[in-house]
């Protein structure tokens, strides 16, 4: 999609132009999208140059601090260690809702070959790692940049009040810290001013640029990580008789696992998955050790299952374990996410609002997503909707394009133009339009 080059004095003038107290119609939320485009991109670049990881997003959280205090909004930083919210008061009574970002990276190499590439490393447990923006958070925080200044260029016909809400640590807090969503909360960032309802997008491999993909109630499935620390005897690589090999255990620990999902879980009612995604044991290629731990995720979408299906897996692994003259421990670590739902009824009431932005044939009903979101603790808050923006080329298959957390995971710039429409026309209609 070709941007139109207005400059921003431009958008203040059509800000301008109408009297106070005017409705904000669609053709000015257009022409303002098209007019601040060119600066979502800049800032998307520079995030993407720069990424930072959860709890780290020092010098990200400082460039929107200092973008939304020059709007003139009410800033406050340093919220769940880097978060920062900025609120708008529009110059009429209405509403207040929240707009939210997420503002981290992945430790994942990148290798899309673009002049803005991350050549950030870091160390992650205990590994040298790359950085990457791998799941589209610096589009994320570049178009709620954008939303912020072109509602606040028309704040005296805004009805309401405006959350812009931007998340550290949406994809986990480091071992041993707190950190996201559930600590923005448990630090009161709904205590003084408390939304009435909240919006937040995610651009989307599986989609392309241009489409809009939502459901209404459970939408993101519920996650929780896992370690498994299967405890062995060592000894030497020739003689395996004289021990006990964990490495073996574990190995018929994760095939069997499987069988939890392919064998023992209804899934014609809800999905779910248990992927195994690190193993770790041994030092030598002669040494068969004495441990080897398994770290893996679990996705459900019921409560229910939930439960039964990590019974059982803590049963495989536990009597796997004890036929192999080994022992297996699980446990169930800390930052789970419960299931991210859509309010039916504001799903319901929002859906011509993200039809009028993207167009009809463009907005989807999509399928569950296995993936999880902590965002969803601020949707069991006050009522919610979360949609997709398709981030793959138009003309490229989306189903096969690499996927959101993928060293090759690429963005179309033109989905920036689509979020930043999708999410000021929601906003809009939201805050002239409220829930009576």
């Amino acid at each position: 999609m070709n941007h139109r080059p207005y400059p921003i004095a431009a958008l203040l003038l059509l800000c301008a132009a109408e009297p106070a107290g005017a409705a904000i119609s669609e053709q000015q939320i257009d022409e303002a999208a098209h007019a601040i485009a060119p600066r979502v991109i800049e800032w998307r670049r520079d995030f993407h140059q720069y990424p930072e990881l959860g709890n780290r997003e020092t010098r990200t959280a400082k460039k929107v601090a200092a973008h939304l205090k020059s709007l003139g909004l009410e800033v406050r930083t340093g919220v769940a260690h880097t978060g920062v919210v900025g609120v708008l008061r529009g110059g009429h009574p209405g509403p207040v809702i929240a707009l939210r970002a997420d503002m981290d990276a992945l430790p994942v190499t990148e290798r899309v070959d673009v002049p803005f590439k991350s050549t950030v490393t870091t160390e992650y447990r205990g590994e040298k790692v790359g950085v990457m923006h791998a799941c589209g958070h610096d589009g994320h925080t570049a178009i709620l940049m954008g939303v912020a200044e072109v509602l606040a260029a028309r704040r005296k016909d805004v009805p309401g009040t405006v959350m812009f809400v931007f998340q550290p640590a949406e994809e986990g807090a480091p071992e041993g810290e707190e950190g996201g969503a559930p600590l923005m909360l448990q630090e009161g960032v709904f205590h003084d001013l408390k939304p009435q309802a909240i919006f937040g997008l995610h651009l989307w491999a599986p989609l392309n640029a241009g489409q809009i993909g939502y459901r209404s109630g459970a939408l993101l499935a519920a996650s929780d990580a896992f370690r498994i620390l299967v405890t062995g005897r060592q000894t030497h690589g020739s003689r395996p008789w004289a021990g006990a090999d964990p490495i073996v255990a574990a190995s018929q620990i994760v095939a069997d696992m499987q069988t939890v999902v392919s064998r023992q879980t209804d899934i014609s009612r809800w999905p779910a998955v248990v992927s195994v995604g690190a193993i770790k044991g041994g030092i030598r290629f002669n040494i068969i050790p004495d441990t080897v731990e398994m770290l893996g995720t679990v996705r459900t979408f019921d409560p229910v299952v939930r439960d039964e299906v990590i019974a059982r897996m803590r049963n495989v692994a536990e009597h796997v374990a004890t036929a192999n003259g080994a022992t297996a421990t699980l446990e169930i670590l800390p930052g789970s996410n419960p299931v991210t739902a859509n309010d039916p009824d504001l799903t319901r009431r929002m859906l011509p609002a993200l039809e009028r932005a993207a167009g009809k044939a463009n907005v989807v009903e999509i399928p569950y997503v296995t993936g999880a979101e902590d965002y969803a603790y601020f949707a069991l808050e006050v009522p919610s909707v979360y949609f997709f923006v398709g981030s793959t080329p138009v003309g490229q298959n989306a189903e096969a394009a690499p996927a959101n957390h993928s060293p090759l995971y690429f963005v179309a710039e033109s989905s920036l133009d689509t979020g930043l429409r999708a999410l000021l026309t929601v906003a809009v209609d939201y805050l002239e339009n409220p829930p009576r």
